[in-house]
């Protein structure tokens, strides 16, 4: 049985030079910016990203179209409640001044009454 033999200096320098040639190997096989593989991703990444794009002007589009029907349902509901309050001060106004008709009618009533 052999026993462990210790790598020396010049087997790890060895070692690192041959990691750093397959590294480098491993970098110029890969395909270059003109290469039309790498063209072709980049064409299907900028389509799908002009498609994420539209999608979000889109989605942005309605809810500013939905806060503007919502905003007019509240301006309507306003409009409502305004003209209702108004319509019952109006009616209150208008009841007030019966019975106040019918209060200096008794008054004069009375007053006649007596003469």
């Amino acid at each position: 049985m052999s026993g462990f033999r210790e790598p020396g200096f010049a087997d790890r320098q060895k070692a690192a030079q041959d990691a750093r040639k397959n590294l480098l190997n491993k970098f110029k096989s890969q395909p270059g910016p003109d290469d039309p593989a790498v063209a072709a991703k980049r064409a299907e990444r900028e389509a799908l990203a002009a498609k994420r794009a539209e999608a979000k002007a889109a989605r942005d589009a309605e809810k500013a179209e939905q806060k503007r029907r919502e905003e007019e349902a509240k301006a309507a509901e306003a409009a409502r409640i305004a003209r209702e309050a108004q319509e019952a001060a109006e009616r209150m106004a208008a009841l007030e001044a019966e019975q106040k008709a019918k209060r200096d009618a008794r008054y004069a009533a009375r007053k006649a009454k007596r003469k």
